[in-house]
């Protein structure tokens, strides 16, 4: 740890020595010799080459990273060509070798490129200092004899020279000083391109550039922010709609192309071994869970769908819409008015079809379904832990730690924390933020998160408040006062009112992403994390947090508070003393739950989809439409992957943020909608390809990382998993009509042969329409009518506690009650921990060192 920790001093704190003047230090200088033994540009024969290529002019040296930036005529490009030449200069001395493109050779004419190779000096060097297992052996163990059953499994598995592109080996950190024991067949080729690209990468954010202002400055991504250079990145091997004319190209980006970004792949299994080889363990590890997300989802899917055909099929037997929709039942009975004077009074058979689709989600399999659901989501937690162990083992990761990482300090927090202090385990001084700063920097940051949130609130409380003046409009314009005659198909007053809302909720929530997302960037930023790891750790929360909030407000609000203060007529309950709180249909809130869930959700789908795939498409289309004209050998291999998007550093952080917002419809919402499994089942299939799509053909190779795991992303997985299980327990025993009618069945029904008969009327208490107060009561009652019903359980006008609960009310809320309870402790969720076994591993990592030492 120690020796990392140094090395890493060495090359900044050498490269910023004496403020800007050339810095000779013994690792630069023990780099830079290997300089001499190479021609310079000049010397290089400049034979036509094709332009696809990934070497140097010399067809040698491969291009391990690209530079471009253009002219510029400012006053600022003197100060920008000074940064550029410092930089560059100190890359060379760094022991890195460049190449530079004229702009003359460019297609655009205006942009220059320049090409960086690292050689074998520097590549061994850096190899030490990240701590880089390399191998030593191949595997002798042998395979594990194959499953008489893997014949089932053929038409989705791939060729296995595509699942496993590369033998296993036994492996051990680099080391310099014993280079006989590594398996060093070919030094072009003993390092992996990913591999060349994370150490190029690692020297050029802690290259030094000069001191400005007072201030030592480095790092590429300082020159790429004030403009110095326009982009930064590595090569893909080869076009992606066919293969490289040159032998010596891998071709990995056409493999993965054919082999799994087309959708005609769908079906088959994903070659994680050769996406972790091209882009990285950390962009391995993702598209690995959501790989087996999306298994799992396929389970969870066909169960929702059994519910819901039990749903559809048992329609016509649903004894509650058949009551409602009875014209001797619920054509008789008059129900209160929607709102206040302007509102008349209609007949409960009004509310028939949706009362009948209303039976699809609210059903007998509804709880069932949410008591499966939480099972679900356990087993999914746990058998992702084991098959993330599995992947440590099999990507050589047992014994990777992200302690490791947090040793390598963000370039931008060297360069801001001008102050040092000596580390007490390592005695070496260290750049470090004082505390009242640190401090100062949280206030502001957790202030700005907390208005960000509380704007929310007060948005969705103005959806809130719309919903109750424009329900009242519906409900005036839907009733006829004269004849009292059922609305035209499901449009009842509180679908219209719901449906409207959501699709103005889903725009505001739109709208606040796109805004937030940069204010939560530029907050974060401004705290000056340490590491990187603890850079996207509190990006996410605050992403993560925003974004709960932002997307579940509104379910939430179906869910839990609609109809459940709204009083009883003649005392209503009142938002800001003006507009009266929602009613529920007849036949209960769900329905309108599974609007609200499904607008949502359906729509952040299909938003995301177009973001990630036919919007970097366009931009792409736009970049290179007059490229496309030009021969193959004037649009270089550099310019090709110039013209693409740039993925970013915080590109997988989106995706992870996307597939956490699904798991929670599907776990906190499922009990209202048993479909959003199979929704989110089919948006997953075209999740991973067009992931897969746009990061092969649409995407700048990004810079390969390690990671072990998922990360902070597990922590929130778990936290949503244990609050999935409160909310289903509380939407079945609260939102779903299911909890009263049991009530009813087992102990309120007095017909023995049809047990639900009578038990709409049961759920409606009647009011005298005499006791409304004039601010109440309708302008018009053209048939006067003595009482109307509501939805509730009080005792009627005549008798000694009228209008208070009967105790029936009480028996439903102790039943609810006990529902609840039982099914938060009888649910065999397990709390967050790993479930790995510590002995395999340590056992594993064993074996492995004991071969090396």
């Amino acid at each position: 740890m120690n020796r990392v920790g140094k090395k890493d001093e060495t090359l900044i704190e050498m490269g910023l020595a004496n403020d800007g003047e050339e810095s000779n230090g013994p690792l630069f200088e023990n780099l830079s010799n290997t300089d001499s033994e190479l021609p310079c540009n000049s010397e290089i024969d400049k034979r036509h080459q094709s332009k696809d290529s990934v070497f140097f002019r010399d067809g040698v040296r491969r291009i391990d990273f690209v530079l471009a930036y253009v002219d510029d005529p400012k006053i600022e490009g003197e100060k920008k060509v000074e940064r550029r030449r410092e930089f560059e200069n100190n890359l060379e001395k760094a022991g890195l070798e460049l190449e530079t493109e004229d702009k003359k050779e460019s297609d655009n004419g205006k942009t220059y490129f320049v090409k960086i190779h690292a050689p074998w000096e520097v590549l061994i060097t850096y190899a030490e200092v990240l701590s880089i297992k390399m191998p030593i052996k191949e595997n002798d163990i042998p395979c594990t004899t194959e499953n008489p059953f893997d014949w089932i499994s053929w038409p989705f598995r791939l060729p296995e020279i595509v699942m496993h592109p590369e033998p296993d080996y036994f492996t051990a950190p680099f080391s310099k000083e014993r280079q006989e024991l590594y398996l060093i067949e070919d030094e072009n080729t003993f390092f992996s391109p990913s591999v060349r690209n994370r150490i190029v990468f690692y020297i050029l954010t802690r290259c030094p550039y000069g001191t400005e202002e007072g201030k030592k400055k480095f790092g590429i991504k300082r020159l790429l922010n004030n403009g110095t250079y326009t982009a930064a990145y590595p090569l893909h091997d080869c076009q992606y709609w066919k293969r490289a004319n040159d032998p010596k190209c891998e071709n990995e980006r056409y493999t993965l192309y054919r082999e799994w970004a087309r959708f005609p792949r769908f079906f088959k299994e994903q070659p994680l071994d050769l996406i972790r080889k091209y882009y990285g363990e950390r962009i391995g590890i993702y598209f690995a869970w959501l790989g087996f997300y999306t298994e799992m989802l396929f389970f969870a899917a066909i169960v929702g769908l059994i519910c819901f055909l039990y749903g559809a099929f048992t329609m016509n037997e649903n004894m509650s819409s058949q009551e409602i929709c009875d014209s001797e039942i619920g054509g008789k009975i008059i129900m209160c008015p929607l709102c206040d004077q302007k509102c008349d009074y209609w007949r409960l058979n009004s509310t028939c079809e949706s009362s009948e689709y209303s039976h699809l989600f609210d059903n007998v399999a509804t709880l069932f379904f949410a008591i499966f659901m939480g099972i679900w989501v356990t087993l999914f937690l746990e058998f992702w832990k084991r098959r993330q162990a599995r992947l440590e083992y099999e990507w050589d990761l047992v014994d990777f730690e992200e302690e490791q990482q947090q040793l390598q300090l963000r370039p931008e927090y060297e360069a801001k924390c001008t102050q040092k202090r000596k580390n007490p385990v390592t005695q070496e001084l260290e750049p470090y933020l004082p505390l009242t700063s640190q401090a100062i920097r949280f206030c502001i940051s957790g202030t700005t998160v907390l208005f960000w949130i509380f704007l929310i609130i007060a948005s969705m409380i103005a959806v809130i408040v719309y919903r109750l003046a424009v329900y009242a409009a519906f409900a005036s314009i839907m009733e006829n006062a004269q004849t009292l005659q059922p609305i035209q198909g499901i449009l009842t007053p509180q679908l219209a009112t719901s449906v409207t809302a959501s699709c103005l909720n889903f725009v505001i929530i739109m709208i606040l992403n796109f805004l937030y997302e940069r204010i939560a960037i530029w907050i974060t930023d401004m705290e000056i994390p340490r590491t990187h790891l603890e850079y996207e750790n509190r990006l996410t929360m605050k992403m993560f947090l925003f974004q709960f909030v932002n997307y579940y407000s509104s379910c939430f609000y179906v869910a839990f508070f609609k109809g459940k203060f709204v009083g009883y007529p003649g005392h209503y309950t009142y938002m800001f003393d003006r507009w009266r709180n929602e009613e529920c249909d007849p036949a209960g809130c769900l329905i309108e739950l599974t609007t609200q869930l499904t607008i949502i959700m359906a729509g952040k789908q299909i938003w995301g989809n177009i973001q990630e795939a036919i919007v970097p498409w366009i931009r792409n289309w736009w970049g290179r439409r007059k490229a496309s004209s030009s021969p193959e050998n004037l649009y270089s291999r550099w310019e090709q992957d110039h013209d693409l998007q740039n993925f970013g550093a915080l590109g997988l952080f989106y995706e992870y943020l996307e597939m956490v917002i699904q798991f929670g419809f599907i776990t906190l919402f499922v009990a209202s909608f048993p479909l959003a499994p199979l929704l989110a089942l089919m948006n997953n299939i075209l999740e991973i390809r067009v992931d897969s799509w746009k990061l092969t053909t649409q995407f700048r190779r990004p810079v390969a990382a390690k990671a072990h795991s998922i990360g902070v992303w597990q922590e929130i997985l778990n936290g949503m998993a244990i609050l999935s299980v409160v909310t289903n327990a509380f939407i079945v025993a609260f939102t779903s009509d299911m909890i009263p009618r049991l009530v009813y069945y087992y102990a309120y029904s007095m017909d023995p042969s049809s047990p639900m008969s009578g038990y709409i009327n049961d759920s409606l208490s009647i009011f005298q329409t005499s006791d409304f107060p004039d601010k109440n009561r309708p302008d018009i009652n053209p048939e006067n009518f003595s009482t109307c019903r509501y939805r509730d359980y009080r005792y009627p006008p005549d008798h000694e506690r009228k209008y208070a609960h009967t105790m029936q009310f009480w028996h439903i809320l102790a039943a609810k009650m006990a529902f609840i309870i039982i099914m938060e402790h009888q649910l065999p969720f397990k709390e967050p921990g790993k479930s790995v076994n510590a002995r395999e591993k340590e056992e594993g990592k064993w074996r492995k060192d004991t071969l090396f030492y």
